[in-house]
């Protein structure tokens, strides 16, 4: 294989319904149960995966822990920005920053998730993230 694709990203957590709750909320898309302890949320270009902390032992004990990250943020390429947030502020009061249009073009609103990661949505409003997102 030449190329190397990001196909998925896989959340661990002691709460798996409600955060898979959260996610179908947050990006209005249905999440995919494949067992009570593993979903997927699948949109065109990448998947998120959720798993339950009973996930773990099929890899080996102690390799993650639930509800800790403070380094990755969830990125979503978003239609409207401001419209999106009128819905999150009603899914959380944990809001990090409103819209805000940052210095590289893009229109950010940052959040966290059930458990604490930080979520961004954001829209390309500068013609240069514009054409970056094209297509």
């Amino acid at each position: 294989m030449k190329n190397i694709n990001l196909t998925s990203l896989r959340l661990i957590t002691a709460d798996i319904k409600t955060l898979v709750q959260f996610f179908e909320n947050a990006t209005l898309l249905p999440a995919k149960w494949y067992t009570e302890d593993f979903a997927e949320i699948v949109s065109t270009s990448c998947t998120l995966a959720i798993g339950s902390t009973r996930t773990l032992a099929l890899f080996g004990e102690g390799i993650a822990q639930p509800a800790t990250n403070r380094s990755v943020i969830i990125e979503f390429l978003v239609e409207d920005v401001d419209r999106d947030y009128e819905r999150i502020k009603e899914l959380t009061q944990d809001i990090v920053q409103k819209p805000t249009t940052m210095p590289w073009g893009n229109r950010s609103l940052l959040f966290r998730d059930t458990d604490g990661n930080l979520i961004n949505f954001f829209t390309p409003v500068s013609p240069e993230a514009v054409k970056k997102f094209a297509s």
